[in-house]
């Protein structure tokens, strides 16, 4: 999901543009920032500000304490293993209380805390005396920090707020602490900019665990992975050839004065992202929002007229549609998750299309298949998501080191599985977004060295070095691998 992009001075606290990272070499060792602030006092937790937060009408000053309490909330429920998306459905009602300008201003101050997280950490630490800090209002800390250190809201805006919404969140009295802790923030920055950027974590913003993983395997490219992990979004869309060309609706973008620009062979990219409610004929099916990475998938799977398909793990259902806007295929979508597989109807039915679609276990074979082969399998399987954090920056402080290699077990399994399902002749497209080798290589060799009958074709063009889609301004991290069965 991509962050909102209202222009600034619509907004009450206004997001900016992310600014680069800093350079790769460290500069001098700084001078030791000045004493901490007094800790805050420890008293007893208060309820939290979400449940209740939509009851009766909120003034304009409490909507904007509101949004950084929330927000400290929603950076917690990430920090107990919630995902952002899911914790914002959680508080729903909370968010809605906020109305349309604070609602984006508290999503961009998320997005933004989790994106920049590690610097934030590295900034405030001197700033605080480790192990007396309630947890919530660290988080409350970290988000103030970013507003201020990363979007153009007048600094006295953000304090004040924060300061009220420690009162909200934990106790009237540790309003002083947080008030110390940002203003030293502020004194200082310069100097704990530079004391940040002594560890990989602080500089990069990203565990050190991740940074390790991406600089063995991407040994010419991890500082551009993790550079580009720091930028926002762009909106691509992919046009439905079966309602009209690509040239036609990039006419449309532009009478309704929406700069944007072709990509890839039935991509569109906007200068500026928007809602999708603003698209042109979005509603009735004319395009549909989709990186220009996971776009490839359909052109290299290849499916013709006529064919037997199957798309295991089909949610949300950008590349189902996209086979079956490249042909009339006889489409079979599978997935384990219900809600999720209801939006793979959903976007079919948008875009009028159509797919039988089946909830089950992929490796529950029995459960699902009907004993006729496929031509083709679409493998969208699983994994960490590390080359899309841009877009879901939480994903980097959810995972653990030991996820890329277990998810890389489950990818092999399901492999195997879906290869006994498969016509000699047939292809099955191995798909990842994640840019780890467990999750991509590894499991292709593994592959290889049990199935004497499957031959690999690696993907060919400028996009792809060894199957990667190495992420830059207009695509995402993805992994690519054409299996054929002998």
């Amino acid at each position: 999901m991509t962050e909102p992009n209202a222009p600034a001075a619509a907004l009450p606290i206004a997001p900016s543009p992310a600014p680069s990272l800093p350079q790769a070499e460290s500069p001098s060792p700084p001078p030791s920032p000045s004493p901490s602030p007094s800790p805050a006092p420890s008293p007893s937790p208060a309820p939290s500000p979400i449940p209740g937060a939509a009851a009766g009408p909120l003034d304009p000053a409490a909507r904007l304490d509101l949004a950084q309490a929330l927000g400290a909330e929603l950076l917690m429920a990430v920090a107990q293993g919630r995902s952002l998306d899911a914790a914002m459905r959680d508080a729903d009602g909370a968010m809605q209380a906020l109305g349309g300008h604070l609602r984006a201003v508290c999503r961009d101050a998320c997005f933004g805390t989790l994106r920049y997280r590690g610097r934030l950490r590295a900034m405030l630490k001197p700033l605080l005396r480790q192990g007396d800090t309630q947890p919530i209002l660290v988080a409350l800390l970290e988000l103030a920090a970013y507003q201020l250190l990363h979007t153009r809201t007048a600094p006295h805006a953000v304090v004040d707020h924060a300061v009220r919404a420690a009162g909200v969140l934990a106790h009237p009295a540790v309003g002083g602490f947080v008030n110390a802790v940002l203003r030293s923030l502020l004194r200082q920055r310069e100097v704990l900019a530079v004391t940040a950027d002594q560890t990989p974590e602080g500089r990069y913003s990203h565990p050190e665990w991740w940074i390790r993983r991406v600089r063995r395997d991407h040994p010419q490219h991890w500082r551009d992975i993790l550079e580009s992990a720091q930028q926002h979004p762009p909106l691509t869309l992919r046009v439905n050839r079966r309602k009209g060309s690509r040239e036609a609706y990039l006419a449309l973008l532009a009478a309704a004065e929406m700069q944007a620009v072709a990509l890839g062979e039935w991509g569109v990219s906007l200068a500026v992202p928007c809602p999708v409610e603003r698209l042109p004929g979005f509603a009735e099916g004319w395009v549909s929002v989709q990186d220009a990475s996971a776009q490839f998938a359909a052109e290299l799977l290849g499916a013709c007229d006529g064919e037997r398909v199957l798309d295991a793990c089909a949610a949300p259902g950008g590349k189902t549609a996209h086979l079956l806007e490249c042909a009339d295929l006889d489409l079979f979508a599978l997935d384990h998750d219900a809600s999720r597989l209801s939006r793979v109807d959903l976007n079919l039915q948008r875009l009028g299309l159509h797919a039988s679609t089946r909830c089950a276990n992929v490796l529950r074979v029995e459960d699902w298949w009907d004993g006729q082969a496929f031509d083709r399998i679409l493998l969208d399987a699983p994994c960490s998501g590390s080359g899309v954090t841009r877009r879901h920056p939480d994903i980097r402080w959810l995972r653990h080191s030991a996820d890329p290699a277990r998810l890389g077990q489950i990818q092999l399994e399901m492999a195997r599985t879906l290869w006994r399902t498969l016509k000699p002749g047939g292809t099955l497209l191995f798909v990842t977004c994640s840019l780890f080798s467990d999750e991509g290589p590894r499991v292709v060799t593994s592959f290889l060295n049990e199935h004497p009958d499957a031959r690999h074709h690696t993907p060919a063009g400028p996009s792809f070095q060894d199957g990667w889609v190495i992420p830059d301004a207009l695509h995402d991290g993805f992994f690519y691998a054409l299996l054929k069965r002998a």
